[in-house]
């Protein structure tokens, strides 16, 4: 069957007459963005309080039976063997990385940490791409939880995720999505995540999002220099420290960005230079929903495009038919092949 320009042209033309006949049905409006849930609770990270010293990283890998990740780099490098943790960033086996970062502030020495998890986004893209409902955003916590039960490996989760957080298990016969679920267990029985009870300095706190908005615009009113009350763990205790200000960005990454995050970073260095992507402020999720939806109304579109489709197959054989009659007449019922050779 050929195939050439002008029928690809027409089966462009009628995709796009089904787009547009689903656009003419109603005006597409964009779905208002989702709230952060009234219980919403998320974690504050602090890169001016990091000291990089992994406690977080360990913690984490314990409470969720995380296996090491071995780098055979380093490995090779300082001969050692099967005792060596030091994945360059997020992956299959780490939910939790802590980064250093080369910047170009010179008043922050020109590097800075940064910490890597899953932002558990208020209006995740995920959640809005997962076709089966295999990540879905808790109610009353926004915590942004996988069940391997209904996942079907399609990894339109890592698409969609603008921070590039959930990771694949290609290593295993049976995989699975592998991302931080803020430890739902250990928070469902009262206790803090893992992360945020081991870190010695607060740069990694625990709390309501809304308590934990209040607290980073706290910081934000620091002078350089000055000595600030910083609370550990989380919010609400007694446990603090006390540091010396060296002062922060005017921001809060995750308060606006993509509609918002449970996870919020301050830093005192431009965020863009700690790998965190510049987005705007509403989740791209609005947008994709909005465009499928208006595409799929009544299932015009569907429908237009593979009547298209058809029309396009039997353009072609017709076509086959006209330039080889021979075959045609061949294929003719009543018709003896050996008369017509014998005429």
């Amino acid at each position: 069957m050929n195939s050439n320009r002008r029928d690809f042209l027409k089966l462009m033309a009628a995709g796009t007459a089904g787009a547009a006949t689903a656009l003419a049905v109603g005006p597409l409006q964009a779905r208002p963005p989702k709230p952060l849930p009234p219980g919403a609770i998320g974690i504050l990270y602090d890169a001016t309080l990091c000291i990089g010293c992994k406690a977080c990283e360990v913690a984490c890998k314990a409470a969720n039976q995380m296996p090491m990740d071995h780098t055979s780099g380093l490995e090779q490098l300082h001969g050692v063997s099967g005792v060596w943790d030091a994945p360059d960033d997020l992956n299959s086996r780490t939910l939790n990385k802590i980064k250093l970062c080369e910047t170009n502030d010179g008043s922050a020495g020109g590097l800075s940490f940064v910490r890597r998890a899953c932002m558990h986004c208020v209006d995740p893209n995920c959640v809005s791409a997962c076709p089966v409902s295999a990540l879905t955003k808790d109610p009353a916590t926004g915590i942004v939880r996988y069940n391997p039960d209904a996942c079907i490996g399609c990894r339109y989760c890592q698409l969609a995720c603008p921070f590039n957080v959930p990771k694949f298990e290609f290593d295993k016969p049976f995989p699975k999505i592998v991302k931080c679920q803020l430890c739902t267990e250990r928070v469902s029985e009262g206790e803090i995540p893992a992360c945020c009870a081991a870190c010695p300095t607060g740069a990694t706190l625990f709390g309501g999002v809304t308590d934990l908005l209040a607290e980073g615009h706290r910081r934000l009113a620091f002078q350089p220099g000055e000595a600030q009350d910083y609370p550990l763990h989380q919010l609400g205790t007694h446990e603090q420290r006390t540091a010396k200000v060296t002062g922060y960005v005017p921001s809060i990454y995750g308060e606006t960005q993509t509609g918002g995050t449970q996870q919020l970073l301050m830093a005192g260095v431009p965020f863009d230079q700690l790998g965190l992507p510049p987005l705007g402020n509403d989740s791209r999720a609005r947008l994709s929903e909005t465009i499928q939806h208006g595409l799929y109304q009544g299932m015009f579109a569907p429908a237009l495009l593979l009547g298209g489709l058809v029309y396009a197959v039997y353009r072609n054989s017709r076509q086959d038919r006209e330039e080889d009659p021979g075959a045609t007449a061949a294929d003719a019922p009543g018709v003896d092949t050996q008369e017509r050779h014998h005429d």
